[in-house]
This record gives C-alpha cells, structure tokens and sequence, in this order.
C-alpha cells in the first residue's frame, strides 16, 4: 500500500466544493465540523486549497456552469483523491434532474477527467452528519 493511501485513510484532508446546492447539504456539512460532532477526531479537517485535499466533499447538482469548475478542482486534487457525492443533488440530480441547467451527476463530471476515480455517495435530502461521518468512515476502511 502507498504512503498516500495510508495517510489518506488516518487523516483525510477535505475541501469541499458546492456545484450548485440549495444549500441545505452545506449548513449539514458545516454542522458536521462543529465541535458538537468533532470529526477531528478522524482526522478530517476542512483545508482552503484543493491542492492539499485528499477528499472533495461536492454538494449540489453539477450545474452547466459549474461542471468544467469541479473538473479543473479535481485536477488540482493530488492522487488519489475520494470524491464524495454528498446530497441527493450530486449523487442522481434530486428534484433538479430534469432542469435546463443540469448537466449530469457529479460522477460523471469526474469520470470524464478520470475514470478510476474513487467516489462515494451520501444520498439524502440533506443527508443528517453522523450519515456523512458514516460514509465518510466506511469509505476510508475500503481503501
């Protein structure tokens, strides 16, 4: 097992990146770093710049405007890097699916850079923190 694999599964490194959210999966993920559910204690910390991510946290539908975006900050990401669906938004397009400005699940978007991306999917509406902590641990023990 790489260096980066190790390090990523003790301490992963999370920028998050909102492609078009109502916003209510951001207020979960702000919650999810309060004190209150101390995911410190994991080893996930919020970092400014995707280059020092290990993890994308990616909320919202993957809007027309925002896809080459997300593109271009998965580019950035060193590798490997777990990209995490987070809403029922970036996992399948939710109630947005059918809207002019939807350009497709976050999957694809990623999958068009990279095909053997990691990404793992936290559905819900939003979905509550322990369900993203879950994810999020589950995740990295399949690494």
């Amino acid at each position: 097992m790489s260096l980066k694999l190790k390090a990523l599964k003790k301490s992963p490194w999370v920028y998050h990146v909102n492609t078009g959210a109502c916003n209510n999966c951001d207020i979960e993920i702000l919650e999810l770093l309060t004190p209150r559910f101390d995911v410190e204690r994991f080893g996930v910390i919020l970092v400014g710049s995707p280059r020092h991510a290990d993890a994308l946290l990616v909320t919202g539908i993957c809007t027309r405007q925002a896809r080459p975006r997300l593109q271009e900050i998965y580019r950035q990401t060193p590798k490997p890097c777990v990209v995490f669906a987070i809403g029922a938004c970036a996992c399948t397009g939710g109630i947005f699916k059918d809207a002019y400005h939807f350009a497709g699940p976050v999957d694809e978007a990623i999958r068009e850079v990279d095909p053997n991306a990691i990404i793992a999917y936290i559905p819900g509406c939003p979905p509550k923190p322990e369900a993203m902590i879950l994810g999020v641990v589950k995740a990295l023990q399949a690494l």
